[in-house]
């Protein structure tokens, strides 16, 4: 693949072979973020887990102290006082069965995020195909499939990732905005790591965090050590 200049330049500063502290890292990711827009920084985690077996499958949440950088447009299936309660805690979109033919014939997607109450996960469950491929099926394990819809749009808009093996077993979720300070971007990164080392399947033998990789949307990736979460 081809590179720019710009990420030619960038990738002079990472010296490959060694594996940052957090600190360096998160500075060194910083520098080479030299895009024109405000770049995203990811954190990619490899880790040592077969998602083929359902007990080494990882699948969470958690609240980042300082948010992602990034509006979250929050779809909300319920039906009775719950439609009334997702419209005031501020979800973008309300509705029930009405809202299927627009997803599945429209191509409807103007949303980040879904959550639905458990009585509407029949019908929820019909846009599967749709919903299931790009990540955005509600799930209890990542508080998306939940009564609580005031808690579940309030941690979602405050800056809640879910974070779930894909098909390599590798994780990638976002930490923030290039913008961000480096202690914001350091705390949304350790407490990202607390939640992943907390979710270790117990069934796992060998090694869980294989590497963890930081970078910005159009950058070089920036290797931390994994040490301090082993």
């Amino acid at each position: 693949m081809k590179r720019g200049k710009k990420y030619a330049e960038a990738a002079k500063k990472i010296d490959r072979n060694t594996l940052y502290d957090v600190a360096d890292a998160i500075k060194l990711t910083k520098e080479v973020s030299s895009a024109k827009f405000d770049e995203t920084i990811e954190a990619h985690i490899r880790t040592g887990c077969d998602g083929r077996h359902a007990e080494q499958q990882i699948r969470g949440a958690v609240v980042l102290p300082h948010g992602t950088g990034k509006e979250v447009r929050v779809l909300v299936f319920a039906k009775g006082t719950k439609l009334d309660e997702a419209q005031a805690a501020g979800a973008d979109h309300v509705g029930g069965e009405e809202l299927i033919p627009k997803i599945q014939n429209e191509g409807w997607l103007d949303f980040d995020v879904v959550v639905a109450t458990p009585d509407m996960m029949g019908v929820v469950g019909r846009l599967g195909r749709v919903l299931g491929p790009k990540g955005l099926m509600p799930n209890p394990k990542a508080g998306t499939v939940t009564m609580d819809v005031t808690k579940a749009i309030n941690d979602i808009k405050a800056g809640k990732i879910e974070y779930r093996l894909d098909k390599t077993n590798i994780i990638h979720v976002p930490i923030g905005k290039a913008s961000f300070t480096e202690d914001q971007l350091t705390d949304n990164f350790k407490t990202l790591m607390d939640a992943i080392v907390k979710a270790k399947p117990a069934s796992l033998k060998g090694t869980y965090l294989k590497s963890v990789t930081l970078a910005p949307t159009m950058g070089p990736g920036v290797k931390v050590s994994t040490v301090k979460f082993a």
